[in-house]
């Protein structure tokens, strides 16, 4: 009985308490941790691929994906790239034109642009 009353009295708290921005801090935790699904996802698909200029196909993929879950997979692929671009600049010595190319395709892929606008011409119509 005295369970009974209590849960009426939290259902009672609950339902006069505004839970929208706690509910929208979760709906961004989850869309981020999908975002960086989304970016892990690509990055399996271009290793898989292994095919000569398609980094950026994939780069752009990743974000686009990441982002369309809103502002938290936005910023998961946000996050994930400038990270990626960091150690890719800082450590493989790629070089700096290619982190600016890298990062064009991300912000490409992640502000909405399709993805294809980067695909080469012969990868597998599985990517």
């Amino acid at each position: 009985m005295r369970l009974c009353v209590c849960l009426v009295m939290l259902s009672l708290l609950c339902a006069s308490v505004d839970m929208s921005p706690l509910r929208e801090g979760g709906k961004f935790v989850l869309d981020a941790l999908g975002g960086a699904r989304d970016m892990y996802r690509a990055y399996q698909d271009m290793r898989e691929a292994n095919y000569k200029g398609a980094d950026k196909y994939f780069h752009a993929r990743g974000n686009y994906d990441a982002a369309q879950r809103g502002p938290g997979g936005a910023w998961a692929a946000k996050v994930i790239s400038d990270a990626r671009e960091k150690w890719q600049s800082d450590v493989s010595g790629r070089g700096a034109e290619d982190t600016r190319a890298d990062q064009e395709a991300n912000a490409w892929g992640r502000n909405g642009g399709d993805p294809n606008r980067y695909r080469p011409a012969g990868l597998p119509s599985k990517y």
